[in-house]
C-alpha cells in the first residue's frame, strides 16, 4: 500500500484548505505498488520516510486536454490527490499526504491564495507536520509565488514548487516525471537549508533567479543571472553549491491583500500619462520595466520624479531577459530617489515593494538595501 496519511481506519484524508474535507478508501489511491510486507516491516518503512505535504493549487499540472485545438487544454481540473495517484513509484519517496489550497490557472493567482498558502507552510513546519512541502502550480506566475514565498516562509526547510507545459493525457506530458522528481528533491537530505526552489525539466532553480523564458517548450525556466542550483533524475540528486539562505522574512499583513503596486512597461515615444494614471489610482508603488539598464524616456523620467514627490515608491527594472540595473548610470538615481531593483525582473520587483509597504518599509534608502539584501 502507498506511503500516505491515513486516518485510524486505514482510509487516506484529504485535507481541503477550500473549507472541504474529503476521506476517499485506501484502496482509491491504488497504484503499482510493491510486493506486499509484513505489518510490522511497512508501519516502521513508512515511519522512517521523509514526511511531504504535497499543497494544490493548480495549473497546467492539474489540467485537461481540450478538443479545441492540437494543443488546447484547461487548466485546473485534476485533484492534488489525482495528481500524486498518476506518478508510479512516488509512494516509494516520502509518506505523502495533499491538501487543496486552489485549482486555477497560474494567471489567476492572487494574493488570498497567496495568503493561504503561506500561512499554511509556516502552520505545516511550526507544528512540525511535515519535513518538506511540494507546491503544484501553473508555471505562468510560478516565479512570483516561488519569489513570495522565500520572502514570507519562515522555515528553511525545503519548498519545492512544481508544474507542467503539457497537460495530463497529451502527447509527452511532462507533469508526472517533474512531480516525481520535485518530491524526489523535496525529500532529499541535500535539500535541507535550501528554501523554495523550483523543480522542473530535470533542474532545479533557486526562487529568487528563475523566470519563465519560453511560451510552450517544456524547457522554460532559466535562471538568466545566475545558474541552476542543481540537477535531478530518477536516480540522482546533484546540488552545484551548498545551501544558502539569502534575504529576509516579511510578516504578512493582516486582511486578504497585498498594497497595490504597479508596473508600468517603458517603450519608445514614451509619455507619462500611465505614471501619473498609476499614482491617481492608489498605487503605494510602481516598478518600471525599463528599456536597456532600466531606463525610460525623459517624459517618463520626469513623471516617475512627480510621482516619488509625491511619496511613491519608484524602482527601475528592465525588460531585458537578463542583467543587472545599477544605480546612477544613466539616470541619476539619488537625485531623483529612485531605487533599482539589480536583477530582480520587474514581476518580482513587485512582490518585494508590497511586502515592503506591507511591513512599513518606505524610504527609498531602506528599500535599496532589501534589494541588495535578497542575493
Amino acid at each position: 500500500m502507498p506511503n500516505v496519511a491515513t486516518t485510524k481506519r486505514g482510509k487516506i484524508h484529504l485535507g481541503l484548505m477550500l473549507g472541504v474535507s474529503l476521506t476517499l478508501p485506501a484502496a482509491g489511491f491504488a497504484m503499482d505498488a510493491p510486493a506486499a510486507k509484513p505489518a510490522m516491516d511497512q508501519a516502521a518503512q513508512t515511519a522512517a520516510q521523509p514526511r511531504v505535504v504535497v499543497l494544490a493549487t493548480g495549473g497546467t499540472i492539474a489540467g485537461t486536454a481540450d478538443p479545441r485545438s492540437a494543443i488546447g487544454y484547461n487548466s485546473g481540473t485534476v485533484t492534488g490527490l489525482q495528481l500524486l495517484k498518476g506518478v508510479p513509484g512516488i509512494e516509494k519517496l516520502a509518506n505523502l499526504s495533499s491538501e487543496q489550497i486552489s485549482n486555477v490557472g497560474s494567471q489567476d493567482m492572487n494574493d488570498k491564495i497567496w495568503f493561504q498558502l503561506a500561512r499554511r507552510i509556516n502552520e505545516i513546519f511550526d507544528r512540525d507536520e511535515a519535513d518538506a512541502v511540494v507546491v503544484t502550480h501553473g508555471t505562468d506566475t510560478m516565479e512570483e509565488t516561488a519569489f513570495f514565498l522565500e520572502n514570507v516562509v519562515r522555515s528553511a526547510k525545503p519548498v519545492v514548487l512544481v508544474g507542467a507545459m503539457r497537460p495530463g493525457g497529451s502527447t509527452g506530458a511532462d507533469g508526472p516525471s517533474n512531480l516525481y522528481q520535485a518530491v524526489q528533491v523535496a525529500a532529499s537530505p541535500q535539500a535541507g537549508g535550501r528554501h523554495v526552489m523550483v523543480v522542473l525539466n530535470d533542474e532545479i532553480h533557486g526562487a529568487r533567479w528563475v523566470t519563465k523564458t519560453n511560451t510552450t517548450s517544456v524547457q522554460t525556466f532559466r535562471s538568466p543571472n545566475a545558474a541552476p542550483l542543481g540537477y535531478v533524475d530518477p536516480a540522482h540528486i546533484r546540488f552545484l553549491a551548498p545551501a544558502m539562505r539569502t534575504g529576509t522574512s516579511y510578516d504578512l499583513p493582516t486582511g486578504e491583500q497585498l498594497p497595490r503596486v504597479e508596473i508600468v512597461y517603458a517603450h519608445s515615444n514614451m509619455d507619462g500619462l500611465q505614471i501619473d494614471n498609476a499614482v491617481r489610482n492608489g498605487a503605494k508603488a510602481i516598478v518600471v520595466a525599463g528599456e536597456g539598464d532600466g531606463s525610460a524616456s525623459k517624459a517618463a523620467l520626469d513623471a516617475l520624479a512627480r510621482a516619488v514627490k509625491k511619496g511613491v515608491i519608484v524602482v527601475r527594472s528592465t525588460r531585458v531577459g537578463a542583467g543587472f540595473v545599477n544605480r546612477n548610470v544613466e539616470v541619476d538615481d539619488d537625485r531623483s530617489g529612485f531605487v533599482v531593483s539589480y536583477d530582480l525582473n520587474p514581476q518580482k520587483a513587485r512582490v518585494l515593494v508590497q511586502l515592503l509597504v506591507a511591513n512599513g518599509i518606505t524610504g527609498a534608502d531602506q528599500v535599496q538595501q532589501a534589494f541588495a539584501a535578497t542575493y
